[in-house]
């Protein structure tokens, strides 16, 4: 599988994450009579959870897009910062990557 076949395979995973996450970001009714506090309670801590990981995925999808360009453009594999090489370790562990080591410590 190439590295374009792994970021595209990555989106499609975002995407049915997405769709399986859609039922719990939904509005919580507060209806009394048919929900007891803590079930309410507990009901907004999921929608709470649901929401932030609908964000880490809009995050890591931007990133995937950004290294889809920097594929296309022919700057893939280089740090955003410094212009320095990613190391290919580093580049198989998160194809997304736009920063070296020595910048994401920086």
């Amino acid at each position: 599988m190439t590295l374009t076949d792994r970021l595209h395979a990555r989106l499609k995973d975002l995407d049915a994450e997405d769709a399986a996450g859609q039922q719990g970001e939904k509005t919580v009714e507060l209806d009394q009579q048919a929900v007891g506090r803590l079930s309410r309670m507990d009901a907004l801590q999921y929608q709470a959870m649901a929401q932030a990981q609908a964000r880490r995925r809009a995050a890591e999808r931007q990133k995937i897009h950004a290294a889809l360009k920097r594929i296309d453009e022919g700057e893939y594999g280089y740090c955003t910062d410094c212009g320095e090489d990613i190391e290919p370790k580093r580049l198989s562990a998160d194809p997304a990557t736009a920063l070296c080591l020595d910048c994401l410590r920086g």
